[in-house]
């Protein structure tokens, strides 16, 4: 187990109570079949973190009422939803906007960028970090567009839709 430090949940932000508990119950069994399937179509992930794979990552999607944990051991493979208010340990934390943190998944996004100017924190084991950024850059293709195709049509509107608002949002004008 990792000796991370527990991060409490920033001024401001959800990601305690009723509704974070229940959005955590919602979304969890999407999470589970998403992580299993992308683990099972690039297994060389786990072997680009090397030592970080028993590592626990909070992922913190600010905008969101819950807090990503992933331990990406394939041997133990955990990538759950929780309350911020319930975070376990975390050996590191990676915090921004969910849509930042997609691109920055895809590899669509410049995460020093986003990190320079203060868009995305990064706590705890710099390395770790490093080393997941890297797996994620060697993957083919985008990891979101798989998990979208997951769900067939439906799943590509979200996202396409989402993307969109994103964009627009970052170019400072009203989504439609």
């Amino acid at each position: 187990m990792n000796t991370g430090t527990r991060i409490a949940p920033q001024r401001g932000l959800p990601g305690s109570g009723a509704v974070a508990r229940l959005a955590c119950v919602v979304v969890q069994p999407i999470l589970s079949r998403v992580v299993r399937r992308i683990a099972a179509r690039h297994p060389s992930l786990f072997s680009r973190l090397g030592p970080h794979q028993g590592t626990d990552f909070l992922i913190d999607p600010v905008d969101l009422p819950f807090a990503l944990h992933l331990r990406p051991d394939p041997n133990a493979l955990l990538f759950r939803a929780v309350p911020r208010d319930a975070a376990p340990q975390a050996g590191a934390v990676i915090r921004g906007q969910f849509m930042l943190l997609l691109e920055l998944v895809d590899s669509e996004e410049d995460g020093d960028a986003a990190f320079f100017s203060r868009d995305l924190e990064v706590t705890g084991e710099t390395e770790a970090v490093v080393r997941l950024r890297n797996a994620l850059d060697d993957v083919e293709g985008s990891i979101a567009e798989e998990a979208a195709d997951m769900f067939g049509a439906p799943g590509r509107a979200i996202l396409a839709r989402m993307r969109r608002t994103y964009t627009t949002k970052t170019q400072g004008q009203e989504p439609g």
